[in-house]
């Protein structure tokens, strides 16, 4: 997966949008599909709480169904790109410690994928405005530069493949 940027502007109003939707979609889908289940088949004792856990999970089933078919449409890219980001970032963090210790000893794949996951969350926490763990992400990046010029390698992200990690 390559590293793109990404209109802030155009991804945050999307992301909204998709929320409040999907949000929308949830409440009123749930009442729905309970209130219909309620008036026919109604409970005696007066407890409806499996019709309510129902409506939910229905409901729950449709957005996700409708969020993933949707997935290809021009409005959906950013967030598709984002969600898969975020996936490829968490499969590199799973494996940290071990890309960490091949690091110190000059793994090349190793180095690769940890200047992919610093950059890639320096993407995602700007376009999340979360500039309170930059500073901590730029000590441990000039951390990864000093070794990577100690073994005289060259890390370009773009070079990055995610089956570097099959080996850790």
């Amino acid at each position: 997966m390559k590293l793109i940027q990404i209109d802030k502007a155009r991804y945050r109003k999307h992301l909204n949008q998709v929320i409040i939707a999907c949000v929308i979609a949830l409440a009123v889908g749930s009442l729905a599909i309970s209130q219909t289940l309620i008036a026919l088949f109604p409970d005696p004792s007066g407890s409806h709480f499996h019709w309510n856990l129902l409506g939910v999970v229905v409901c729950s089933l449709l957005v996700g169904f409708v969020l993933n078919k949707y997935r290809n449409h021009d409005y959906m890219t950013e967030i598709v790109y984002v969600w898969e980001l975020k996936k490829a970032l968490n499969k590199i963090t799973r494996k940290m410690p071990k890309l960490k210790a091949a690091g110190r000893e000059g793994n090349a794949d190793a180095l690769l994928a940890i200047q992919y996951s610093y950059a890639g969350s320096r993407l995602l926490w700007q376009l999340d405005d979360n500039t309170i763990t930059m500073d901590e992400l730029a000590i441990k990046q000039a951390e990864l530069d000093s070794v990577a010029q100690q073994y005289n390698l060259t890390l370009d992200v773009d070079k990055y493949d995610e089956k570097i990690l099959n080996q850790y």
